[in-house]
């Protein structure tokens, strides 16, 4: 028992059984890191706890990597589905209101225990910080302490049954949402054409303004059989052989400009090369194509683009980004230095500079501590709220100055990991160790009340969602745990696909649900 009550121990203890037991799997369905909690709870009722420290510090750190990995596609995602984002967290947040609401009448349960219900039960602790300070009561806070552990709990749990609940699998929504991203990003291809059109004959790339007309770029053209990387101003002669990278539609527009198809191969002028370069170079990050002007400096070309997995088709407009994977084709004699423009350094890449990192969080708390008054009502986003506003703003701008806000994928995953498993344990310690004197002090008929405020908005909210929105189950997931502002409901969404579309959906949500239950405890302590 010793043992246990050195905080490290205890922690890495609690963490290391919730690994196993999260691996364990039963009919396909395991618990993964979210087993952490379950275990907390437990040596929480046996009174070892984990400082709140450990708490706060994992929540920032995984928030903040949340936000500056679903920052880019969290404004294209508001701008696509933000109203059906928006309209769920309305509907799980009214709702939880109302059951609580109907407690007071039904069950004649004080107002304050049932505010403090509802704030327990969406486990939320700005709406916690509201009740109080709108209700003056101290009953508030029994409430969530009674309703917050099944709020934990319970989310965590319907998340990891919800694909069988609406008989939707993970795998399935994620082959939906590839081919939606496909949609959005269509495949690279490339293919090798004739120049068979009289009307282009004689005249320059640059004249005809291929690209800009066709969407692909021309990488490599034979002439009088020798392979050459084309410039703007290269002539287009009857005969001569051009290799096209772009989407199927573009390279249908090549022909249609261009001339037919054709097998034969163009081989590569031993003069040129092909490379792919990593963009590791701060000075060029948020750079267009165009300001970069690679074509006429070097004779290069950059045919397409990968990034976050996705290969994109290159545009003079399009901005560059940290991390971008580039395939150029130039001059062996200028490819080191076309290299060095965009830096290609694996090793800035893996490292993770820390210093955008702490800016980013402190930054984030100072916004979450800013208070907005209108008259009776006092708003502000809260440790968690300005920590997750701040890194999508900055992971959409991706740099300020010399500073680079994004990371590496295997850098944000690691720090994720960390703040999760803290958070976790602490948080689950903390709620274990009230869990039986809540029941001898209260009975069971508020944490029936309070699971009741969990669950049911939560089904209602997913129905919703599948039969009327025809929402992916993904995307779904995170509506919910956003709309329930759950952190470890994330955590449980995101430790059961590859995909970023939960955190999205959560990013999107959360704000509008935070707001708007605070909006409504409000309503409730001043009307009931």
């Amino acid at each position: 028992m010793s043992l246990l009550s050195n905080t490290y121990f205890a922690l890495f203890l609690i963490i290391a059984i919730g690994f196993i037991i999260g691996r364990i799997k039963i009919r396909g369905l395991s618990l993964d890191s979210s087993a952490i909690i379950f275990v907390a709870l437990v040596f929480g009722h046996y009174g070892i706890t984990i400082p709140a420290d450990f708490q706060y510090l994992g929540l920032v750190l995984f928030i903040f990597t949340i936000g500056i990995q679903a920052g880019p596609g969290f404004f294209d995602s508001f701008k696509t589905e933000g109203r059906i984002l928006s309209t769920l967290a309305t509907v799980l947040v009214i709702s939880a209101a109302f059951i609580a609401l109907l407690s007071i009448y039904i069950f004649h349960i004080d107002k304050n225990i049932a505010i403090g219900l509802l704030t327990g039960s969406l486990t939320s602790t700005p709406g916690l910080a509201a009740a109080i300070d709108y209700t003056g009561s101290p009953l508030a806070s029994i409430g969530y302490g009674v309703a917050y552990p099944m709020g934990v709990v319970g989310v965590i749990l319907f998340i990891r049954f919800i694909p069988f609940i609406l008989n939707k699998p993970i795998k399935s929504a994620e082959e939906e949402l590839e081919s939606k991203t496909k949609e959005a990003f269509p495949e690279i291809l490339k293919k090798n054409f004739v120049v068979e059109n009289e009307n282009i004959n004689g005249k320059s790339i640059g004249e005809l303004r291929i690209r800009y007309i066709t969407n692909a770029v021309i990488s490599r053209i034979v002439k009088d059989g020798h392979a050459l990387t084309p410039t703007p101003q290269t002539i287009l002669n009857h005969g001569d052989l051009i290799k096209a990278v772009g989407t199927a539609e573009a390279l249908e527009s090549i022909k249609l400009l261009i001339g037919n198809e054709t097998e034969e191969e163009i081989g590569l002028d031993p003069e040129y090369d092909v490379n792919t370069v990593l963009v590791t170079n701060k000075e060029v990050v948020n750079m267009t194509i165009a300001q970069i002007n690679l074509l006429n400096t070097y004779n290069a070309t950059i045919t397409r683009i990968r990034r976050s997995g996705i290969d994109i088709s290159p545009t003079p407009d399009l901005k560059l980004r940290f991390g971008d994977k580039l395939v150029i084709a130039c001059s062996k004699a200028h490819m080191l230095m076309v290299s060095r423009i965009f830096g290609n350094d694996d090793k800035k890449l893996s490292d993770t500079d820390i210093l955008p990192i702490a800016t980013g969080i402190i930054l984030g708390i100072l916004i979450g501590r800013v208070s907005i008054n209108f008259g009776s009502f006092t708003f502000s986003l809260g440790l968690t709220g300005g920590i997750l506003l701040f890194a999508l703003i900055i992971s959409r701008i991706g740099k300020t100055g010399p500073v680079i806000w994004t990371m590496s994928g295997a850098a944000n995953q690691l720090l994720r990991q960390l703040g999760l498993i803290l958070f976790l344990a602490a948080v689950g310690t903390s709620a274990g160790e009230h869990i039986a004197e809540t029941f001898h002090n209260y009975g069971i008929s508020l944490f029936l009340i309070g699971t009741v405020i969990t669950i049911l908005p939560m089904i209602i909210t997913a129905f919703i969602g599948k039969w009327i929105y025809k929402m992916n189950i993904l995307r779904l997931m995170g509506a919910i745990t956003g709309s329930m502002t759950s952190t470890p409901g994330l955590a449980a969404a995101d430790s059961m696909t590859r995909s970023n579309a939960p955190a999205i959906a959560y990013a999107t949500v959360y704000p509008v649900a935070m707001v708007l239950l605070i909006i409504v405890v409000q309503v409730l302590a001043i009307l009931i």
